[in-house]
């Protein structure tokens, strides 16, 4: 290097540059950057120690410091220290020292760097660290980074402490062998796994799993779920940053409402069963029995009525009032049969809506259109009565709420499940209506299709009203 470039480069170093005698630790060169930053002329640095700008340095840890370097043992020398400016503020910086042969004597070479920016951000670092660990510390289950390289080399660069209380292995077990945690999940769900990953990858999207492992130390199953958002570094590889967690308890509550619902279900459908049989006994009693006492009433009342002399007009009235009565008794008793039991469901489910459909449209005044698919359906007594029941209970709500002025029943078979369509063109159902507390014709109708294995549904019509669908399996589809 040429010697006239030294003076612009000592000018222009953005590093404080200082030249000190060995002996005296006088200045006997300071650069620009020094004086600006400590607001020192040279002339007033040169009658000024170091000790004055760098007092938590004492002059015996300079001269033992130079002493050194003097002697060869280092060729260089650092220290952290803080420099007092002329008006009383300090700076952390960062000096470097190098011993120099020189013509006017040996000196001392120090170099140094305001480290205020790099002390800032460490502490801002720090900080940000510090809180980072206080969240995961508090946060329930493992907060981890996985990393997935091209060449299919999968690792964990970084696995919380809650590792260990969540897989039953340490961090550093699971950090030195990545494969582990596959062979932690049952067999069965390792293809889910591996399914969501791979959409995730595809898609950069959210990578959602849940799944059982097998905790080897405490011999047991567990339910995690596993949430981490993916991007890509080092080029086609792919890191996630996510959370695990113990789902166990809240999936065991899932399977422990699905079965009560279940069996809420089979006791609905039992009830129902119980009920319709209890209905046709009813109704059977009513008819055979209740029914046929009041024929044999009506038979001797007409043949005692014959027998009575014709001189006692006010007798024969009487007869003929108590005929009457008998009479609409006996019409009473069937319609109390026929709505516990109506008998024409024994000619079948055709049948048996066809008749509702008149009687509907004969007692409420709304015409009532039916057309079906076939003339008999696949169907058990068992699920043609279930079906019928909802047809009652949807007319039952045309008739109570939608002031429709036509219903169309529409009675279908797929190859398989036979449908039941009930369309009116009333006011309609808001959804607020069928979630209402006491809107238990709607939920009966719905408990009646889940118990034949079925379902229903309570839609708007596209021109307005509504539409009730009933989907029954066939019998060979349930089996």
């Amino acid at each position: 290097m040429h010697a006239e470039w030294l003076p612009t480069i000592l000018r222009g170093s953005f590093s404080e540059i200082y030249v000190l005698n060995c002996d005296t630790l006088r200045f006997e060169y300071v650069n620009p950057t020094a004086t600006n930053n400590l607001q020192y002329s040279n002339d007033e640095l040169t009658e000024l120690l170091p000790t004055v700008i760098s007092q938590n340095v004492t002059g015996e840890a300079y001269l033992q410091c130079f002493a050194e370097l003097r002697d060869g043992k280092e060729p260089s020398a650092a220290i952290n220290t803080v420099h007092t400016r002329k008006d009383g503020t300090t700076y952390p910086i960062e000096l470097q020292f190098f011993y120099l042969e020189s013509d006017t004597g040996p000196v001392i070479i120090a170099i140094g760097n305001d480290v205020s920016s790099r002390d800032k951000s460490d502490k801002a670092l720090r900080a940000s660290e510090s809180r980072l660990n206080a969240m995961v510390s508090n946060t329930p289950g493992l907060v981890y980074q996985c990393l997935l390289r091209e060449d299919g080399q999968f690792s964990f660069p970084y696995l919380s402490d809650g590792c260990e209380a969540l897989l039953g292995v340490t961090a550093e077990a699971l950090r030195d062998d990545p494969a582990m945690f596959v062979e932690l999940i049952l067999q069965e769900d390792r293809q889910s796994y591996r399914d969501a990953m791979l959409t995730s990858i595809e898609r950069m999207s959210n990578w959602n799993w849940e799944g059982r492992i097998w905790i080897k130390k405490w011999k047991d199953v567990k339910w995690i779920n596993l949430r981490a958002t993916p991007r890509t570094v080092e080029e086609q590889a792919v890191q996630w940053e996510g959370i695990m967690t113990n789902i166990t308890a809240s999936k065991h509550e899932q399977e422990e409402i699905v079965r009560s619902r279940a069996q809420l279900a089979e006791l609905s459908a039992h009830i129902n069963t119980v009920k319709e049989k209890e209905r046709t006994h009813i109704a059977r009693e009513i008819h055979d029995d209740l029914g046929g006492n009041l024929t044999a009433i009506k038979m001797a009342l007409a043949m005692l009525t014959r027998r009575m002399p014709s001189d006692n007009p006010e007798l024969i009235v009487k007869a003929d009032y108590v005929e009457s009565l008998v009479d609409r008794t006996i019409e009473t008793v069937h319609r109390i049969a026929g709505n516990l039991r109506p008998g024409i469901l024994d000619f079948g489910l055709v049948a048996a809506i066809d008749w509702q459909t008149k009687e509907f449209e004969k007692q409420v005044g709304i015409p009532c259109v039916f057309s079906s698919s076939h003339t008999e359906f696949d169907l058990g007594l068992d699920q043609a009565t279930a079906l019928f029941r909802i047809f009652q209970e949807a007319l039952t709500n045309i008739a109570k709420h939608a002031k429709a002025s036509i219903v169309d029943v529409h009675l279908l078979q797929t190859r398989q499940y036979v449908r039941l369509e009930v369309i009116d063109n009333g006011l309609g159902i808001k959804i607020a209506d069928r979630t209402k507390s006491k809107s238990f014709g709607i939920r009966g109708m719905v408990e009646r299709s889940i118990a034949m294995g079925g379902s229903l549904s309570v839609t708007t019509a596209p021109k307005g009203g509504t539409i009730v669908a009933v989907n029954v399996p066939l019998p060979d589809i349930q089996k």
